[in-house]
């Protein structure tokens, strides 16, 4: 009865399981060890590869400066009529986020961003990053003229800081002390000055390690402060310091200063212009497809998506012509490249061998030493002109231009990518036995008929790798490009490098970068399908 039990139960390991769950634990442990040694190369790839594409996806949407830099001013636009100016409000918004950006030197980064849809903003910015300090300051005069206590630090912390965090602060005057805290009621009756306040309060403790209660506020706080008095009604706060406050309220109706609007007019008139306005407002969400519209000569505007104008529309024009002369170059390298493969696979070895190393030798000349050749050989007083003039070819008068244009992109581009369409054709045809050739000879066909129904198509792998790596090398280079290729032989690779280390445009640069990745990925995407990524190898 066991031993009929036993053969009816699940078959046991060694050690009493069951079998499957043993096998299942082995397996497991199995690819925990597979696992373990790849994932250092795992881990490279995600860090040098997927991490950099995946951050130039985000910076080609990414917008946060405006919104980070001007939160105020961006709230307040909100509801802005873009006919008219903006109001009051908005103005002593942007006179509060201007003064706290100038203070932690982010203004010029914002006029540099915005600068690139509209000209002139990064000017404006640092200019009014100069001048910001002075809004409100009459106001904050007429403050200290009306009660010497409002130009006391300790008196504005007891009034806009909470109670625990004055206590604390008090204690220690030298350092910056606990993070501020502000004062509820404050925030209630002197909402705005409550909010400068704190800016301030909170840049003097971060910046300068100083302690607020023993700071004067900056001017804008005082701008702040004779609005909350003069548009809100203070009679029931009953906080810190209640009758000075009732007495600045009445006081303040009487005073006569520069408003916000006014105040920025001073600084600069292009305060008053309404495409400033506008462009702040286009781009105040944190996301935005303006870098995209650019890489395709339109623009973001108030009135929605326009196109550039037409002397600054030159992005397709540059995708196009990167496409097409990394075919042209592609092609080129296909037609010298077979013919070389073809000898060196045909060739006894030591004679094969050594010719290869003289396909392998560009490999060991610098990039740059080999373009700069180029420009030597191919301007109009160099060698090749030289040689086509003593040859009778061209006259004297009427030299070649074959540099800084097109023609001289291709060929220099052509000589550097040549060994990487010869080297995977090389190493495919190796592998084709010269007993099929002889074969399809002894049959009657003749040596075109034999190359051309036997030899090419299993060459054919070979000429889809070459063309593949060719291509893909060509469409991203742009040392070459810059050095030979002038106006009018430059890749749109170039232009992300301008942008990149010269304007320092990384939105726009990322934008033409995701761009240009798609337009590979859809060209390999139809190379699968024509000809079959599965017939491509490397021998």
């Amino acid at each position: 009865m066991s031993d009929a039990a036993s053969q009816n139960g699940p078959m046991l390991a060694a050690d009493g399981t069951p079998l499957k769950r043993s096998l299942a634990r082995a397996l497991r442990a199995q690819k925990l060890r597979a696992l373990a040694l790849i994932a250092p190369l795992l881990v490279f790839i995600l860090v040098t590869f997927i991490a950099p594409i995946v951050d130039m996806l985000f910076r080609s949407v990414e917008n946060q400066i405006v919104s980070e830099t001007l939160p105020r001013t961006v709230i307040a636009l909100e509801d802005w009529d873009p006919s008219d100016l903006p109001s009051d409000a908005v103005y002593a918004a942007l006179a509060y986020d201007v003064m706290e950006a100038s203070e932690r030197r982010l203004h010029t980064r914002l006029g540099s961003r915005l600068n690139y849809e509209t000209t002139g903003m990064s000017s404006l910015f640092r200019r009014t990053g100069r001048g910001v300090d002075d809004v409100g300051e009459d106001f904050a005069e007429q403050f200290h003229d009306l009660d010497p206590m409002w130009e006391d630090p300790a008196t504005l912390a007891a009034i806009y800081g909470d109670p625990d965090w004055v206590v604390a602060q008090s204690a220690d005057l030298d350092g910056p002390g606990e993070r501020f805290a502000s004062n509820a009621q404050a925030r209630q009756f002197l909402p705005e000055s409550a909010d400068a306040y704190r800016s301030f309060a909170l840049t003097i403790q971060q910046l300068d390690d100083d302690n607020p209660a023993a700071e004067e506020p900056w001017n804008t706080f005082y701008l702040a402060l004779w609005r909350d008095l003069t548009l809100l009604d203070q009679t029931g706060y009953d906080g810190p310091n209640a009758d000075l406050i009732q007495a600045a309220a009445i006081a303040a109706q009487d005073f006569d200063g520069l408003g916000p609007r006014a105040a920025f007019e001073d600084i600069d008139d292009d305060w008053l212009d309404l495409e400033i306005w506008a462009t702040i407002d286009a781009f105040s969400d944190p996301y935005t497809a303006g870098y995209f519209l650019a890489a395709i000569d339109l623009q973001l505007t108030p009135q929605g998506v326009e196109a550039q104008p037409e002397d600054q529309r030159i992005y397709l024009l540059l995708f196009q012509r990167t496409i097409l002369m990394s075919l042209a170059i592609m092609m080129l390298c296909v037609l010298l490249g077979y013919p070389v493969a073809y000898l060196l696979s045909n060739l006894p070895s030591r004679t094969s061998n050594l010719l290869l190393i003289l396909v392998l030798l560009p490999f060991w000349t610098s990039l740059l030493v080999r373009t700069s050749a180029w420009k030597v050989l191919l301007q109009q007083q160099g060698v090749v002109n030289d040689v086509l003039v003593w040859l009778g070819v061209v006259a004297d008068g009427a030299r070649l231009a074959l540099i800084n244009n097109q023609l001289g992109t291709v060929i220099a581009m052509t000589h550097i990518l040549l060994p990487f369409m010869i080297l995977p054709l090389f190493s495919v045809m190796k592998t084709i036995p010269p007993s099929y050739m002889r074969a399809a000879k002894s049959l009657g066909a003749t040596n075109f008929t034999a190359f051309r129904r036997v030899y090419f198509p299993q060459s054919v792998p070979g000429i889809g790798a070459g063309c593949i790596l060719v291509f893909i090398l060509a469409i991203g280079y742009y040392i070459t490009p810059e050095l030979v290729g002038g106006r009018t032989g430059t890749f749109i690779s170039n232009r992300i490098a301008f942008h990149i280390s010269s304007s320092l445009n990384w939105g726009l640069a990322a934008a033409l970068g995701s761009i240009l990745l798609a337009l590979v990925l859809v060209l390999y995407w139809l190379y699968d399908r024509i000809v079959g990524i599965d017939n491509v190898k490397l021998g």
